[in-house]
């Protein structure tokens, strides 16, 4: 199976501090992911990715864990943490990092385990749903790895910007999918991804589904490029 997120990793890992991802979607024009961003130490993050790690508590899930950097950050907080992640090359370079607990596999196929004080979802790692159509498996998937009185910690963005125009007017297909559903491809090298569904949530209609799911939605940090940190509890 192709895994070019973790054949970039490991690359780096082992030596190659220039590896850079090619990333497609079916939106915006083609970008680069350079892997050392992946590798980043806490002061390096972002306010609201420091802000998330400050606020973990109890035992934390790091779903989609890439490269390790957030489970290795509050390992050295002293927080006991399992690193998730679908990739066996980037879960190797987590252990060789020092992550204690990895696990490898898919969240939609693994049997949580109902210990986790927080369930940890950066990077826009809510995007793992895929579409709003899985969102509710999801945040239930979320919710039943969360300990009575746990947290779900996840990072998203309102993407409507990239549908207006020069006037400031909003061109979005009514009939469409939800504009927040992107399809991506990865590259490293001769690896190359399976199409992939990602999601973006605006912060309103993520409320809408938490409630629906028996969560509370809590904003925690908003930020001017759209970007927002939120917190979901058992309501």
């Amino acid at each position: 199976m192709s895994d070019p997120l973790g054949a970039a990793i490991k690359a780096y890992w082992e030596g190659n501090k220039k590896a850079v991802i090619q990333v497609y979607t079916d939106q915006v024009d083609p970008d680069e992911l350079p892997v050392h961003y992946l590798f980043r130490k806490e002061e390096e993050m972002p306010e609201r990715e420091q802000f998330a790690l400050s606020l973990c508590t109890g035992r934390v899930l790091d779903v989609g864990a890439g490269a390790g950097s957030h489970a290795v950050a509050l390992q050295q907080k002293g927080l006991e943490v399992t690193a998730l992640e679908i990739s066996e090359k980037a879960a190797q370079v987590q252990k060789a990092r020092g992550v204690q607990q990895v696990v490898v596999g898919d969240m939609f196929q693994l049997p949580p385990t109902p210990s986790f004080d927080t369930v940890l979802l950066l990077m826009n790692g809510i995007g793992i749903a895929g579409t709003l159509e899985q969102l509710p498996q999801f945040l239930d998937i979320c919710k039943r790895w969360l300990a009575p009185g746990g947290q779900i910690l996840l990072e998203s963005s309102d993407i409507l910007y990239l549908y207006e125009e020069e006037d400031g007017s909003v061109l979005l297909d009514l009939n469409g999918a939800y504009y927040g559903e992107l399809t991506y491809v990865m590259e490293y090298q001769q690896e190359r991804s399976q199409p992939f569904d990602w999601l973006f949530i605006d912060y309103s209609l993520l409320e809408q589904y938490a409630q629906e799911a028996g969560l509370k939605a809590e904003l925690l940090l908003q930020e001017e490029d759209a970007h927002y940190l939120a917190r979901l509890t058992v309501a």
